[in-house]
């Protein structure tokens, strides 16, 4: 019979790879070597939740999902060797954040539908930050997809402007915008108005609820 590993064993075994006798290359790995992984690993369970939704299949998911939580489990090693925090500190963490921030759920607030949790979180997070809360576009990882970052860049500014732009306006830049790129051959122009149009289809896409990210993904997956 398979033996059944416990979250506390992953924990050990990590640490023993870490050690004076484990594993040359696990040793040898610093938070910044890791970031690759952690991004790569994020994307295959990402996609093992498309081949879960398209096939019923499981296994992917699964496995990609362990793939993920070894990379939390190693940074937490790594920053426990360096005296910064454990992988109790990141349980504990989490753990008092899902609870702050959900008062109608473990708190005295009356329950709330599912489309007002977004608003009541991004307030609750607001008060917690107070003045220490990043403002403007920080916060917002440059790492991140374009169209990804867009979207979050998009949201940013729409939360901390009085006026938004209306979805007309959008549609009057992109028009505006094709007109430029058909007449305008300067290498330099073209870049510009080409990402300035995405970032109007971007706007577009966030008007209508739809996720730009996703909604290219899956006209890449056709064209595949």
């Amino acid at each position: 019979m398979k033996k059944a590993y416990t979250f506390e064993e992953l924990v050990k075994i990590v640490a023993a790879l870490r050690s004076e006798n484990g594993c040359p290359w696990d040793r040898r790995q610093t938070h910044e070597s890791l970031r690759t992984c952690m991004i790569e690993e994020a994307y295959e369970a990402v996609e093992g939740i498309r081949i879960l939704e398209e096939s019923g299949s499981w296994e992917n998911l699964c496995e990609e999902l362990g793939d993920v939580l070894l990379q939390v489990v190693m940074h937490s090693q790594i920053a426990g060797e360096e005296g910064l925090f454990t992988m109790d500190d990141v349980i504990q963490g989490i753990s008092e954040k899902m609870v702050r921030r959900h008062p109608h759920v473990f708190g005295d607030k009356e329950a709330v539908q599912a489309d007002e949790v977004p608003g009541a979180w991004e307030e609750i997070k607001r008060r917690e930050k107070g003045k220490n809360e990043r403002t403007g576009l920080d916060g917002i990882p440059s790492g991140l997809p374009a169209l990804l970052r867009a979207s979050k860049i998009l949201k940013k500014q729409e939360s901390q402007e009085k006026e938004q732009t209306a979805e007309e306006e959008a549609f009057r830049r992109i028009r505006s915008l094709l007109d430029d790129l058909e007449k305008n051959r300067e290498e330099e122009g073209e870049k510009e108005a080409l990402g300035q149009l995405l970032l109007e289809v971007c706007r577009i896409s966030r008007k209508r609820n739809v996720n730009a990210e996703f909604a290219l993904a899956d006209i890449l997956d056709k064209l595949r």
